[in-house]
């Protein structure tokens, strides 16, 4: 079992920045995954950016250029620095992890409110 923990969320105005970590806990495996989902109201929940153990990054296109992710390998940590933030970025924010003992089914953390304000 892998256990994470989210903070960082709030709200923030427009071209603000916000700064989400994630730390994970438990049967952690050498070679993992790990990255953020979001999800609006009545919008599909949507992949912002992932980081492979190896330093292997993807982005959604709407966040390229300026959210970045990072991470602590030692402390099994993830971060997202999120710039420019924009009303469309309002959404719920969750950190996932998966590597190949958890197949299909990500861990979870426990989701966290970014609120942007026009």
């Amino acid at each position: 079992q892998v256990q994470l923990v989210e903070s960082g969320g709030g709200l923030v105005q427009a071209g603000g920045s916000l700064r989400l970590s994630c730390a994970a806990s438990g049967s952690i495996f050498i070679i993992n995954t790990m990255g953020w989902y979001r999800q609006a109201p009545g919008k599909q929940r949507e992949l912002v950016a992932a980081i492979t153990s190896n330093g292997r990054i993807n982005y959604a296109d709407s966040v390229k250029g300026r959210f970045t992710i990072s991470r602590d390998s030692a402390k099994n940590t993830v971060y997202l620095q999120m710039n420019s933030l924009q009303a469309e970025d309002t959404a719920g924010y969750y950190c996932y992890y998966s590597d190949i003992y958890s197949g299909d089914n990500n861990y979870w953390g426990q989701g966290t409110q970014v609120t942007v304000s026009s």
